[in-house]
């Protein structure tokens, strides 16, 4: 019986923003592989038993094999195929390991081949699996493409790249590499060639096929050779920090290859089992399709000192690079599993805040606009606008008095509780205190920011700025509570009890005054004059930081309101629209007080991933009656997705 998943977009390669490869149809003989922004970058497949070739991946003149299987695990996508008595799996597996910053910053994924026969006959079979060269280019203007295939001790290797390299030569956001060097490696069968009027890698094995299972085993990676500008440090990928090159990660890893595959097991095991546990089989497939995605959405390279900087890019938001309120609701993951990635995501945005262009009294929005973080891009005024591609001069190095940023495009009160929420949360993953006393300043700044604007919030924007500016956000003063809280709790890290009692009272005090003026009847209302109901998924770190803020009833009545309020395809983000954002239902679930009611918050995101008529990486903006998407493609936030599994871990 065939067992096909069935996604909006199912991950092949995903190891950065830029070496992303992804099939956007049910079955991978259907369409051309793509970037996630919807530009074609080619993976092609077939294989010739006794003579006759037929498809496995991407478009072509055979006819397509059978795909009997499909499965998608936190690491792997894997296809199974039938043709001709013979049955032939297809492996991608990214080893994206937390808790190895070398492994998961490498660009090399592991592509896997086996062959069988089904019909208990002998066949001959040949394989062929071409990377085509649009990889290494933006754009359909195809550029003058030069390779060589070469042997490396055990391994062949073979590369493809522009003649004429232009490092870091755009930013954008629907923008692909224009820089770099395309990898194959395996022990055999792997050559540069042209092909008609492109040229490519192709992997190429024969195999006479009796009655045991026949392998090949390919490698496949990317050296983008600088990876980000940071604060003028031309980065490469963490990786690569100290001289280590693609050609030998690419012997380690094919070396190591049965013990990285067992690691890649061993996660896919882990978060299955735990997603199950704690709701579901729908939670188990929501984690299967959010894990690499909100990974390889972001950028690890190490700054001067050597310390990890963890950059996210706003896919199909604006571009923006190492965004506070983009990082902010990815953060479940990565507590989970390494925080010192959280501190990498914080301290971009620290860097830049003591700058003297940053003159502002509250949290910066961003750092730039990847893969340049060199100033922030958000709400930066008309006259120092570049445009799409273009790149933006270093503001970082810009004086005080210059007028960059608007203010009213800003998001004060989110930003500056994003951070202190950040920093926080990353010492009560694992006790690590370090970026506290240096960066004391801007907390202090940040908090006494929160105590003033945070209670009753004027008009200003927050991390959903789609909807708008709004006045008396309830769910955006539920931010400056936590932020408040937060830093209580980093007083008390730094042994600052008395500190700490101070600003926990504040944050009691505020949270007491909130919960009065925040209820309308039977729930929560949207803003402060009672209209309208939200989601209040910030609210998430009183049962996290177990703080005990707002009594239990009030997450009791909260989740029971949200299920008379639910849609075919899930909770809507407010009463204002249809939409919705996965990442904060999946915070609200969190705060479930049972499992059933996890569950039913979570149940409908999984239908809409099996139904939903969009044809892109995991969106994490739709709409709950329709189940499209509205905008938002293979972003970072999905990280927020294993919010339950967090909460269950600290509980325990």
């Amino acid at each position: 019986m065939p067992s096909l998943t069935r996604l909006p977009a199912f991950p092949l390669i995903t190891n950065d923003p830029y070496f992303s490869i992804w099939c956007n149809t049910d079955l991978p003989t259907q369409g051309d592989t793509r970037h996630w922004a919807g530009e074609r970058k080619r993976l092609t497949g077939k294989v010739t038993i006794d003579g006759v070739s037929y498809r496995f991946l991407g478009l072509g003149d055979e006819p397509a094999m059978e795909t009997t299987d499909i499965t998608v695990t936190p690491t792997s996508t894997r296809y199974t195929y039938q043709a001709a008595g013979v049955s032939l799996t297809l492996s991608f597996t990214a080893p994206l390991d937390l808790t190895d910053l070398d492994l998961m910053s490498t660009p090399i994924t592991f592509i896997d081949f086996s062959l069988k026969t089904t019909d208990g006959n002998a066949h001959k079979a040949s394989l062929e699996f071409i990377m085509h060269d649009d990889i290494c280019y933006d754009g359909l203007t195809r550029p003058v493409i030069s390779g060589m295939a070469y042997p490396l001790g055990q391994l062949k290797i073979a590369y493809m790249a522009q003649k004429k390299q232009n490092i870091l030569c755009h930013t954008g956001d629907h923008i692909t590499i224009d820089w770099g060097y395309a990898y194959f490696a395996a022990d055999e069968g792997i050559t540069y060639e042209t092909l008609g009027d492109h040229s490519g890698l192709a992997a190429r094995a024969d195999f006479d096929l009796g009655c045991d299972c026949r392998s090949f085993h390919l490698l496949t990676g990317y050296d983008d050779v600088v990876s980000i500008n940071y604060f003028g440090f031309l980065a490469p990928a963490w990786y690569a920090r100290n001289g280590k090159t693609i050609t030998e990660a690419l012997l380690d890893f094919a070396a190591r290859r049965e013990e990285i595959l067992a690691r890649c097991a061993a996660i896919d095991e882990e978060i299955t089992f735990a997603a199950k546990r704690v709701a579901g089989d729908d939670y188990a497939f929501i984690l299967s399709a959010a894990y690499r995605q909100t990974i390889a959405a972001h950028k690890l390279i190490a700054d001067r000192d050597g310390k990890a900087v963890f950059l996210s890019k706003e896919d199909d938001s604006n571009g923006c690079i190492g965004t506070a309120d983009v990082s902010y609701p990815s953060i479940p993951l990565y507590l989970m599993k390494n925080a010192e990635l959280v501190r990498g995501m914080c301290r971009p945005i620290l860097k830049f805040a003591h700058m003297p262009c940053w003159e502002f009294d509250f949290a910066p929005h961003d750092v730039g606009r990847y893969p340049y973080a060199t100033g922030q891009r958000y709400a930066i005024k008309p006259q120092h606008e570049v445009r799409h591609g273009e790149v933006y001069p270093p503001l970082y190095l810009y004086p005080a008095g210059c007028d960059l940023y608007d203010f009213r495009y800003q998001m004060p009160v989110e930003e500056c509780g994003n951070m202190l929420v950040m920093m926080a949360a990353a010492w009560r993953a694992d006790g690590d205190t370090s970026l506290f006393a240096e960066n004391m300043d801007l907390m202090e700044k940040w908090v006494k920011y929160l105590e003033e604007y945070g209670e009753d919030p004027g008009e200003q924007l927050c991390t959903d700025d789609f909807a708008g500016h709004m006045a008396r956000n309830i769910n955006l003063s539920a931010k400056a509570i936590s932020g408040i809280a937060s830093f209580a709790l980093i007083k008390k890290a730094l042994g600052d009890d008395a500190a700490h009692d101070v600003y926990m009272q504040k944050a009691r005090k505020m949270a007491e005054s909130w919960l009065n003026r925040a209820q309308a009847g039977d729930h929560t209302a949207l803003t402060f004059d009672g209209n309208g109901w939200s989601q209040k998924y910030n609210l998430v770190w009183d049962l996290l930081f177990d703080l005990h803020l707002l009594p239990d009833s009030f997450y009791a009545q909260e989740n029971a309101y949200y299920l008379t309020k639910m849609n075919t395809y899930g909770l809507p983000l407010d009463s204002r629209a249809d939409y919705t954002k996965s990442d904060w239902i999946a915070w609200c679930a969190a705060m479930a007080p049972s499992r059933e009611g996890c569950m039913a918050l979570l149940a409908p995101m999984a239908k809409y991933l099996k139904e939903t008529e969009s044809r892109v990486a995991f969106s994490d903006w739709y709409n709950t009656v329709t189940g499209k998407y509205q905008a938002f493609i293979n972003r970072t936030v999905q990280g927020g997705l294993f919010m339950p599994l967090l909460r269950e871990m600290w509980k325990k």
